[in-house]
């Protein structure tokens, strides 16, 4: 399956940010962006969006990951835009 190879991508990012490794970071961005590529199409809609948007630590987070990045606003999935 796709989506494991992503969850891993995506981990190896979080940490390459922690250890500020540029070259582990732009690896893994690679990864990820051919893993879109090449997979868009069995994807499920919401990780392409959140993949789309750069929305890694949300991507992570609706794979079932932890991020090290700052939690969202919103809940994977919702955008926080209540009504009035």
């Amino acid at each position: 399956m796709t989506e494991p190879k992503i969850k891993a991508a995506l981990i190896r990012f979080t940490a390459a940010i922690k250890n500020s490794d540029g070259p582990a970071i732009s690896a893994a961005l690679n990864e990820v962006e051919a893993l879109l590529a090449a997979h868009r199409g069995e994807l499920h809609p919401q990780l392409v969006h959140f993949l789309e948007g750069r929305s890694y630590a949300k991507a992570l987070a609706w794979l079932g990951g932890e991020s090290g990045f700052a939690k969202p606003a919103s809940p994977p999935g919702g955008c926080g835009g209540g009504h009035a």
